[in-house]
């Protein structure tokens, strides 16, 4: 899938300890199940990822990236025409860098730097200025803080069970006294069970998965009445509050200024 899989170790070259790939998978697509050595920025250009992984997904709409640590097994949904730039990163090269997947938002800044290290060859210089347009990437990447995509997944298997049907279809009616009866206990068991799995509580973890399950139709043109009956809102205004109220804006707005 990408040049980094060459195996450059094997004599073609000396590998750096920073590089950066471009992808343009097209429409809707579906990575299955894979790890890489090194560690990786994934930058959404355009598009919507959805990066699946034991802990749970994030989600990737345009401007934004998700650090996905060396050697953890993860999947990937494109939805839309994504257009995909990924730096790939050595192991142990920036401590800070964390052992676990996280969404940043990716600045002006680090989009340039993303895209000039695209253009970059993989055996670039020691020293040299590719080299130092690498470290400044790095230390982008390192600063930019983290936002709140993620949709945790319970370690449960009855209860995260329950998870994937509302993620396959977040316009199920999902209630905590329904899924509690489901799984044979009452809905304060399931209440507490459910925050120390996912270290939310049920309507929140709801509510979540339904706004994030909507930026790839939305990313894609559909109109946020569809997006809001398709995701289980009563009204488009239920919805947009909601979408306001955890993202800042209102969906009309959130796609556009990744176009400025």
């Amino acid at each position: 899938m990408d040049k980094l899989n060459l195996r450059p170790e094997e004599g073609e070259f000396t590998p750096r300890a920073v590089a950066a790939l471009a992808t343009d998978p097209g429409g809707d697509t579906f990575i299955p199940p894979h790890a890489h050595r090194r560690g990786q920025l994934i930058h959404a250009i355009s598009g919507v990822m959805i990066v699946g992984a034991a802990a749970g997904s994030w989600v990737v709409p345009p401007g934004r990236g998700v650090w996905v640590p060396p050697g953890m097994t993860h999947q990937i949904r494109l939805a839309g025409e994504v257009k995909m730039r990924t730096v790939f990163i050595e192991p142990g090269t920036r401590a800070d860098l964390g052992s676990a997947c996280r969404v940043i938002r990716v600045g002006a800044l680090l989009r340039q730097l993303i895209v000039a290290a695209v253009s970059l060859p993989l055996d670039y210089a020691p020293g040299s200025r590719d080299e130092r347009v690498m470290e400044l990437t790095l230390d982008e990447i390192e600063a930019a803080p983290a936002l709140q995509l993620h949709v945790p997944m319970p370690h449960h298997a009855r209860l995260a069970a329950l998870c994937e049907e509302l993620v396959r279809d977040p316009s199920l009616n999902a209630t905590l006294d329904d899924w509690a009866q489901r799984l044979h206990m009452n809905a304060r068991t399931l209440a507490r069970l459910f925050q120390r799995e996912t270290g939310m509580n049920f309507g929140a973890w709801c509510r979540q998965v339904r706004l994030l399950l909507s930026l790839p139709k939305l990313a894609a043109g559909a109109s946020i009445l569809e997006v809001a009956l398709s995701h289980g809102y009563e009204s488009p205004s239920a919805f947009t509050a909601m979408f306001r109220r955890t993202l800042g804006m209102p969906p009309s707005l959130y796609f556009r200024q990744e176009e400025d």
